[in-house]
């Protein structure tokens, strides 16, 4: 229960704190006692990044992760070999990947997977937009990392279906990754062997 001896500008920050995932309201407490420790300019460099966050942040035109401009620093990079796209269902599962260091190509975010039972189906996952960046010739291989859930395995296969009379070479990051489990919670290391050893599908 939260304690009412507080005043209410400290009450409300410690419930808007305690909405947060991971976050109760022992936690929420302590942080907010460590913010108001903090000098003024330092809290309103956090209140301003977090404004920011909302106003600035938008989804890259081309792959469609987070990013403060037009294109991610992900599809500016140079250096990046664009014949290869891995595909993922969230931002977060680039990120895992990402942190490997095990793939040096670019992404396509799906921003979900196929799930007929909640009436997700292809039009409303960003398969199409998938389909239109491989229409240049450029792209050589699409790596398919969805989650190995019952929806990640068919979103998968449903891609994968979609490319088989082609000359792309469709791949799947290999075991490693346990049945129904989370990008996001995989170790690097386990991620970075997954996508070494991918297997054509």
């Amino acid at each position: 229960m939260l304690m009412n001896h507080y005043p209410l500008s400290i009450q409300n920050l410690i419930k808007n704190l305690a909405t947060l995932p991971g976050i109760g309201e022992k936690t929420a407490e302590r942080l907010t006692m460590h913010i108001l420790r903090q000098p003024a300019h330092e809290i309103k460099r956090l209140a301003d990044s977090m404004t920011a966050l909302k106003t600035k942040l938008r989804l890259c035109t081309r792959c469609f992760s987070l990013s403060d401009s037009d294109l991610c620093r992900i599809c500016g990079d140079p250096s990046r070999d664009g014949s290869l796209i891995c595909v993922v269902e969230q931002p977060g599962d680039m990120a895992s990947i990402e942190k490997s260091g095990a793939f040096r190509g670019l992404y396509h975010i799906l921003g979900g997977a196929l799930s007929p039972m909640d009436g997700i189906g292809p039009d409303d996952i960003r398969v199409k937009e998938l389909v239109g960046r491989t229409r240049h010739g450029k792209v050589r291989e699409i790596v398919l990392a969805t989650s190995t859930s019952v929806e990640g395995e068919s979103t998968a296969s449903y891609i994968s279906g979609l490319f088989s009379n082609g000359s792309i070479r469709i791949t799947r990051i290999a075991s490693g990754v346990p049945m129904g489990g989370d990008l996001k919670y995989v170790d690097q290391v386990t991620l970075k062997k997954a996508m070494e050893a991918r297997h054509a599908i």
